[in-house]
């Protein structure tokens, strides 16, 4: 049976928000019977999120405002 499991893929400082940011990735890994496959990446989230959506500037894909950067 398919895995679905958070992994924090960098922690950074955060300029938008103005502290340190935890980065994570939903990530699911296959099954063991097609244990081939590689993991693959759903969702992404920030633990700033909240503050960075209450700023009128969009900040990145992790917060989901734009998903045309990803600040690793």
């Amino acid at each position: 049976m398919a895995q679905k499991r958070w992994h924090v893929v960098e922690v950074c400082y955060c300029e938008h928000a103005g502290r340190e940011a935890r980065l994570e990735a939903q990530v699911i890994d296959p099954a063991e019977s097609v244990a081939d496959q590689p993991s693959r990446i759903v969702a992404r989230r920030c633990s700033n999120a909240i503050e960075c959506n209450v700023n009128e500037k969009i900040a990145c894909a992790y917060c989901g405002t734009n998903p045309n950067h990803i600040p690793i």
